[in-house]
């Protein structure tokens, strides 16, 4: 079971989705230049609606190591959300806020990470509600680092019945200075019943 739409209303959703993580992407990349003090520039996001069969692909197969940290969201809409970051990008990620000597996930690493996802994924977030004067917020946030079909089957399983769609926001942050480069992937992952509320928020009827 899942949601389904016609070529027209594809068309129109996409339109939309394309618009909030354009300005979801400028906002958290806003947010990590001011956290780390420093010059970030960013690629235009790529953003794909795919089914949740094709998500282990994009980010090297199914067995390629990841790091996801998980939000669930609440409030006017219902849902959640992940930031996906290889390994490399993980680590450059945590170097750019504070540079290390170990370059292992030790606990500061995790706890840096969590703190940054936090951030970017408040941004995301934020943006979302101003641009469709929705209540919503964000839970504390959990983090795995696992397999990416095991990250990907916790919000696989908890929405699976709901949808069969995830919306993906590809972002590719670079670090002026020491050009370290992060790409991560934002999964917004709303239910079912939210589809019509968030897409009516924005006058959009189906």
């Amino acid at each position: 079971m899942g949601i389904q739409f016609d070529e027209m209303s594809n068309g129109i959703i996409m339109d939309v989705l394309r618009e909030i993580g354009n300005i979801g992407a400028g906002n958290a990349a806003t947010s990590l230049a001011q956290m780390i003090d420093k010059k970030i520039d960013m690629k235009v996001p790529v953003i794909q609606l795919l089914d949740f069969d094709e998500v282990p692909e994009l980010l090297g197969g199914p067995e390629n190591i990841v790091c996801g940290i998980f939000f669930k969201f609440e409030g006017d809409i219902t849902g959640s959300i992940m930031f996906v970051l290889d390994q490399k990008s993980a680590l450059n990620l945590v170097d750019l806020l504070m540079p290390r000597d170990n370059p292992e996930f030790d606990e500061f690493t995790v706890s840096a990470l969590m703190e940054i996802g936090n951030i970017l994924s408040g941004s995301y977030i934020r943006s979302l509600s101003g641009l469709t004067n929705l209540q919503i917020k964000i839970s504390v946030p959990s983090l795995s680092i696992d397999m990416a079909g095991a990250i990907l089957s916790v919000p696989a399983i908890e929405f699976g019945q709901l949808s069969d769609n995830v919306l993906i926001i590809q972002n590719e942050f670079i670090e002026t200075q020491e050009a370290k480069s992060v790409d991560g992937y934002f999964f917004l992952i709303p239910d079912m019943e939210s589809y019509d509320v968030l897409l009516g928020s924005l006058g959009v009827t189906l």
